[in-house]
């Protein structure tokens, strides 16, 4: 497993063009360190970087781990990122069960391919995932895609997915879940060609939450927008998420559709 500590910024890990450089890890939460205490899902990152403007191209991080229904400890992290102003351009995330930790900071992901099966982009970033990335479900039947924590209203933390392939596999998927009271996911202009489900947004049962999360879409497409018509109730006779729920309006949505999300216009330069 690779660390990029905190005391070393403006680091950048720069694969062969056209020719994907692959770092491959398979710790998973319940493995043990030496002194026979599990590491816990963030201890088990492939890639764990901690410093602020780091860059990646061209390569793929990946968790060997595959986590199945009912696995316990099988949660395993393919990148971890934690530092501040950092940015991904054509990188590949693969795993399973949260193989993406954007943990803290602010970060800008440019036609990047993540797979995962349940909250597998996850954490409390405030990041931009932006033109053609894509996002794909491995998921046999219930899936998650992402799963932001965000505990306080004064956090300036979200995850923003704009002009994004969502798709893959599994029978209901959720598109996001509130792992903090806070928690903002909003996707605009996506085509969703996955199968949502009936409730695509999850308030991880505590219903206190629904009264201060974030959760939306926005002009997207494919099959998963049209069933989120449906069950969402624009054209439905019952809409069981009315009230906490519901399409965007463009001024609703206009603070996600762009690097001023993230303050992009002060650090990247692209």
């Amino acid at each position: 497993n690779v660390t990029v500590p905190r005391t070393k910024p403006y680091v950048s890990f720069i694969g062969k063009q056209n020719s994907q450089t692959v770092i491959t890890g398979y710790a998973k939460a319940s493995d043990k360190d030496a002194n026979g205490t599990e590491i816990g899902t963030f201890g088990s990152a492939t890639v764990n970087v901690e410093s602020d403007y780091f860059c990646s191209t061209e390569i793929t991080f990946e968790i060997t781990v595959v986590a199945k229904p009912g696995m316990n400890g099988a949660q395993a992290v393919a990148f971890k990122i934690s530092g501040d102003k950092s940015m991904f351009y054509k990188v590949k995330f693969v795993g399973s069960q949260d193989t993406l930790l954007d943990d803290k900071g602010t970060h800008y992901f440019y036609q990047c391919y993540i797979q995962g099966s349940i909250d597998f982009i996850f954490g409390n970033a405030n990041s931009l995932y932006q033109k053609d990335c894509t996002i794909t479900s491995t998921a046999e039947n219930f899936g998650a895609i992402a799963a932001h924590y965000r505990k306080s209203k004064g956090e300036d933390s979200g995850f923003s997915f704009v002009n994004c392939r969502v798709n893959g596999s599994g029978k209901e998927i959720d598109l996001g879940r509130a792992l903090g009271k806070y928690a903002r996911t909003v996707y605009s202009y996506c085509d969703l060609d996955i199968n949502v489900s009936e409730q695509p947004w999850s308030d991880c049962e505590d219903e206190s939450r629904r009264r201060t999360l974030q959760f939306g879409e926005f002009e997207s497409s494919g099959k998963g927008a049209e069933q989120m018509e449906h069950f969402l109730g624009r054209k439905a006779k019952h809409m069981k998420q009315k009230s906490w729920v519901k399409p965007l309006s463009f001024q609703e949505a206009k603070s996600f559709l762009d690097k001023t999300f993230i303050d992009g216009d002060g650090w990247i330069r692209v």
